[in-house]
């Protein structure tokens, strides 16, 4: 289905698209159970669509943009939470924490989730959190409200949602809910 001629020279100024046809695939709305289905299918059309034309994808939530060579590994066999949520660490919001949060997690109908660490700590501790805390969200089917708690097997950790905010880091307003890791056994 063609887009409209102003959503596209509006997109593709934003994007800096240099492509000449520009088209979208967009998932319908599904139950949060069939979301991940619904998303694995979406990123199956577009990784057709990229490697028919050997253009260029572009995730509009995750910000990432998909050349055919990058869908070699992606084969989308079946569901795989890092082919559709990505980690981002932003470490020019405070001067003594680094941002690590998610995109992606609003494509099922989700809340983000972010946490705040010390600067000088590896950013793969706050990854991992966010992973299996993404996953176990995704699980759910819902975001919990604040002050709920979320276990996290992998990691012998108990999370925490401490708060929740509306931030923009990726140029549209999104909801993030603040997770707050509680040392478990494994931790100590």
């Amino acid at each position: 289905m063609p887009l409209p001629v102003s959503h596209v020279a509006d997109v593709m100024k934003q994007l800096s698209w240099e492509h000449e046809l520009m088209g979208a695939v967009a998932p319908s709305i599904a139950s949060p159970r069939d979301m991940p289905d619904t998303i694995l299918l979406a990123a199956r059309l577009a990784r057709c669509l990229t490697l028919l034309t050997q253009g260029t994808a572009h995730d509009v939530i995750t910000q990432a943009y998909v050349n055919p060579s990058d869908w070699q590994p992606r084969t989308l066999a079946s569901f795989l939470l890092d082919d559709h949520v990505s980690i981002v660490h932003d470490d020019t919001s405070q001067p003594d924490l680094v941002w690590s949060y998610t995109l992606g997690l609003s494509k099922f109908g989700l809340d983000e989730v972010e946490v705040f660490m010390p600067k000088g700590l590896s950013d793969s501790a706050a990854k991992e959190v966010l992973i299996e805390s993404a996953g176990e969200l995704l699980r759910l089917g819902h975001s919990p409200k604040v002050g709920t708690a979320l276990g996290l097997p992998q990691r012998s950790r108990t999370i925490h949602i401490k708060n929740y905010r509306t931030a923009a880091p990726a140029g549209r307003m999104l909801g993030f809910r603040e997770l707050h890791p509680t040392l478990g056994t494994s931790d100590r």
